[in-house]
């Protein structure tokens, strides 16, 4: 079978998504976990970009073993030798240097010509060689250059040492035919062209970014680059699961990869949780219902024959159909198991405080699922932060105007206030701001439920400005109102030191 490459983007393009950065542990524990997924390629980061990506990508260069860890630059001497500098403890090291190829980048980002282009692409491959082996050259908005200059710049490129050449349908505007065809037309067009391997890089904007993916692979391409769940600027990236899956599924394309497909659903979960990212219900592969049938006639068919509405079997992707039942009478055994199933461990001393955290929650919910243990899992981060919630008691009826008291802990000193509002959860900010006095509005408001029923978490995203930046705060609770406070104060904690 043909060997695809997995070029895995969550720590790069992935993290651009607005809240959703990590620190450079949670990076580190990241790129562990996809190095046990089995992907070929991490990208770690974008060293030039601040001081924090550059460590990043040194600490991960450390921290894994057998990927090829790649560092991006612009077509800019000086980024290629942050970027060569970033990488000198990686085993195997690769630089990814580019520049936009359509004449919208041509015309109006770099007021340039298709010439001067092609001269930059070729002098910044020619520089990135001097300090690694393994140079990629990305075109960017490939998908809308054309064709014939879009051939010559992959062709000089190769020439000048690419060893990896990314087509990337960077505003995810192609159609699946469209750029399966540019793949094609490049591999009939471009000499030397198999001296180098041919890449895709797709955009979900129009929800086509895994069909672009499984185009370009069908007509040569032998690296996918792909982020865990999607995520990526705007609307995402092609997902590393779907593309995977899909492979596994077509054995007609005769294409493998070298991704252990049991990890997928653990890995899933641990980027979900610590990029404060939901994974949607119905998102293929890793959603909470992409193996749940509610429909009696599919229902019906599952148990007479589960191939009838099941194409991929849910322990193929390291989903447990029966697994073990969380409750209040659950042990800390059965706890850990869980924990362990979703690639979490914690010494005993967080387990306890974990396992306390359990009892309380399953005291107030009949079903305790996956996301609960993620959240609660997840808990401990607040406990570092300078600004926390003591007790919040809210008073809110029919022709009862809502009050809120509350009480905060700010770097161990108390404080206390009340107020009323348009309703709970704007009493209880009306009483929050009262105490850190800060001019701050709320830009985005996002309430999401785990699961059906009035006793689910909630899970609460929230995006405050302050002095002009934004920041972003995440909580889960039973109690909506708590939940809405807990993420306002996890923002406040962004800036305020």
């Amino acid at each position: 079978m043909d060997k695809l490459f997995i070029f895995d983007t969550t720590l790069r393009d992935g993290e651009q998504v607005p809240g959703c950065q990590l620190n450079t542990i949670e990076k580190i524990q990241v790129a562990q976990a996809i190095e046990n997924l089995g992907v070929d390629v991490i990208e770690a980061g974008f060293p030039v970009s601040s001081p924090g990506d550059f460590n990043s990508v040194v600490e991960i260069s450390k921290a894994v073993t057998w990927p090829t860890i790649c560092a991006l630059t612009r077509a800019v001497e000086k980024d290629i030798e942050i970027a060569a500098e970033a990488l000198k403890y990686a085993k195997r090291k690769r630089i990814h240097t580019g520049i936009g190829t359509s004449l919208y980048h041509i015309r109006y980002k770099f007021n340039s010509t298709q010439e001067e282009i092609l001269e930059r692409a070729i002098a910044c491959t020619k520089y990135a060689r001097q300090f690694v082996e393994d140079v990629e050259f990305y075109c960017e908005d490939a998908g809308r250059s054309d064709n014939e200059y879009l051939a010559r710049v992959v062709e000089a490129v190769i020439k000048a040492g690419a060893t990896v050449v990314n087509i990337p349908d960077t505003t995810g505007y192609c159609l699946p035919g469209e750029y399966g065809a540019k793949i094609k037309y490049l591999f009939e067009n471009v000499k030397d062209i198999h001296k180098a391997i041919i890449s895709t890089h797709c955009h979900n904007d129009l929800g086509m970014a895994t069909a672009n993916t499984i185009a370009g692979i069908v007509s040569g391409a032998r690296q996918v680059e792909v982020t865990i769940n999607g995520i990526g600027e705007r609307a995402g990236n092609t997902s590393l699961e779907e593309v995977t899956m899909i492979l596994k599924s077509h054995k007609e394309l005769n294409i493998d990869t070298n991704i252990n497909t049991r990890n997928i659903y653990s890995v899933s979960r641990m980027v979900s949780s610590l990029m404060n990212m939901p994974v949607q219900p119905n998102k293929a592969i890793v959603g909470r219902n992409a193996f749940a049938h509610s429909s009696g006639i599919h229902q019906d068919g599952v148990l007479k024959n589960v191939q009838t509405y099941e194409i991929i079997n849910p322990q193929d992707v390291g989903i447990d159909d029966n697994s073990i039942s969380l409750t209040a009478r659950s042990g800390r055994a059965a706890l850990k198991h869980r924990l362990n199933l979703l690639g979490i461990e914690f010494s005993y001393e967080k387990l306890d405080k974990i396992y306390e955290e359990f009892l309380k929650l399953a005291d107030r919910k009949k079903d305790i699922n996956d996301d609960d243990i993620l959240i609660l899992a997840g808990k401990d981060r607040t406990e570092s932060h300078r600004i926390r919630l003591e007790y919040l008691q809210v008073t809110s009826g029919v022709g009862v105007r809502p009050v809120a008291s509350i009480g905060l802990n700010i770097a161990g000193e108390k404080f206390e206030a009340a107020a009323s509002g348009n309703g709970p959860v704007d009493a209880a900010i009306k009483a929050l701001k009262q105490i850190i006095r800060r001019q701050m509005t709320i830009r985005e408001f996002l309430i999401q439920a785990l699961n059906k029923g009035s006793d689910d978490t909630g899970k609460v995203h929230i995006q405050i400005e302050h002095e002009g930046a934004r920041y972003y705060g995440f909580s889960a609770n039973t109690d909506i109102i708590a939940a809405s406070v807990e993420a306002y104060i996890d923002a406040i904690n962004k800036f305020v030191k």
